[in-house]
């Protein structure tokens, strides 16, 4: 089993930044990657972030490129998501999650934290 632990979100006025952190654990963890997803009330789960864990590349959303940065401790088997330039279209749970083969996709998810930007 693998857990997934996010922390960080909360309010946030418009223009503000909030960094968010997802700490990985399981006897037999693996990662290939891990990634941020958000979900706004009413809409699909989207893809926000994501990076590949051995050589650090970094993937974005159209939507966050040049206003959120995705980076690892692999150390610590953590994700961190920097959001800066935040607006409210950016209100929503954000979820991280593991990649642990490179072959099928996420795999395990973590609970979300809300993340609210008002105007």
């Amino acid at each position: 089993q693998v857990q997934l632990v996010a922390s960080g979100g909360g309010l946030v006025q418009a223009g503000g930044s909030l960094r968010l952190s997802c700490a990985a654990s399981g006897r037999t963890l693996s990662i290939y990657a891990m990634g941020w997803f958000r979900q706004a009330p009413g809409k699909e789960r989207e893809f926000v972030a994501g990076i590949a864990w051995s050589s650090g590349n970094t993937y974005y959303a159209d939507s966050v490129k040049g206003r959120f940065t995705v980076s690892r401790d692999n150390a610590k088997n953590t994700v961190y998501l920097q959001m800066n330039s935040l607006k409210p279209d950016d209100t929503a749970v954000y979820s991280c999650a593991v990649d642990r083969t490179g072959k099928y996709g996420y795999d395990y998810w973590g609970q979300g934290t809300q993340v609210t930007v008002s105007s």
